[in-house]
């Protein structure tokens, strides 16, 4: 399976980043094709909802950033893995940029599966981030393989490691 990791965390040694690298070493192990981008460290503007994609552009956003060499990876994806860390109750704005601007697409044209990895400090801050993931599952019609959170306590753990393992298995 084509399997690509957006990881949106801008501290590159993060617990999100361990999150997204503990999930391409597992899926590649499991002999899956996986490409991990650090959206963090990109430069994406968020969707100016122009609409220019949906007419003239006829499916091509009018930004011309490091989106650009996001679209083809989208295109190819089999799976999508969001990796982000909770900043203020929702994902962090670094991967919202990217998932906005998804919307010149529709829907990743091959996307089956999707998963989810959360990493905050606190617990109980996961309902904003889950809610807008389960919302984007559903309006794409794909299989949610799950969600992992890691709160301060669980992070970089070997017990969180094995809940990332358990995802990789569903993409059989």
């Amino acid at each position: 399976m084509n399997i690509l990791i957006l990881q949106g965390s801008p501290r590159a040694n993060g617990n999100t980043a361990w999150m997204a690298e503990e999930y391409r070493k597992a899926a590649e192990a499991a002999g899956h094709t996986v490409t991990l981008v650090d959206v963090a460290h990109k430069k994406i503007a968020g969707c100016m909802a122009c609409e220019y994609c949906h007419g003239k552009g006829n499916g091509a956003c009018i930004q011309k950033d490091d989106m650009q060499h996001l679209y083809p990876l989208l295109a190819e994806a089999e799976a999508l893995v969001l990796a982000a860390p909770i900043y203020y109750f929702t994902m962090s704005a670094q991967i919202q940029a990217p998932i906005q601007r998804i919307y010149n697409m529709n829907k990743p044209g091959k996307l089956k599966k999707t998963a989810l990895l959360l990493s905050s400090y606190s617990p109980g801050v996961y309902d904003g981030a889950v809610g807008e993931y389960r919302g984007i599952v559903s309006y794409w019609g794909v299989e949610d393989t799950g969600i992992v959170t890691a709160k301060i306590d669980e992070q970089k753990t070997d017990a969180t490691r094995g809940r990332i393992l358990e995802l990789v298995m569903k993409l059989a």
